[in-house]
């Protein structure tokens, strides 16, 4: 069946199969070798990552940028609370939320294990396509997250 793009809506099916394999085979790669060389998970990486770049940041924010439920968000960041690598600071703006902040241990782990998870992407990038193919990529991603994005697609109910 013909889509509106003259592509038959397999090959959107056979791409969409790929990204997701793509993507689950280096999650897990590099979540696996973030708990054998920093005992974390990328999840974690993830969150202290945004969280040392947005150092204002509410659980809200976190649940919104990664497009997961707050209450799921809220569990990780207690999780990261409780490993000593994030405090709740009571927000002067809104007594129903906090901000959230790294301490001196999430700050450390954050420049361990950010260059941890960038090499090993990297290496298991290019066993398959040239760097530069794989940051052409980009582009082309950005733009589908922003219209996703824009459009509410994919956004948790809670």
């Amino acid at each position: 069946m013909a889509s509106t793009y003259g592509f038959d809506l397999s090959d959107f099916e056979t791409v969409f199969d790929d990204l997701v394999r793509c993507e689950t085979r280096l999650y897990n790669a590099v979540s696996e070798r973030l708990r054998v060389d920093h005992d974390m998970s990328l999840a974690h990486l993830e969150f202290l990552q945004f969280l040392h770049d947005h150092p204002t940041a509410r659980v809200a924010d976190l649940a919104r940028h990664f497009a997961v439920g707050v209450g799921a968000t809220s569990k990780g960041v207690d999780r990261m609370e409780a490993a000593g690598w994030v405090r709740r600071l009571p927000n002067p703006e809104d007594r129903r939320s906090s901000l959230l902040e790294l301490t001196i241990d999430g700050q450390r782990l954050v420049e361990s294990a950010r260059p941890t998870g960038a090499m090993l992407l990297h290496e298991l990038v290019t066993r398959g396509i040239e760097g530069a193919e794989f940051l052409a990529l980009g582009p082309t991603l950005r733009s589908l997250r922003s219209a996703l994005e824009r459009d509410g697609v994919g956004t948790p109910a809670g």
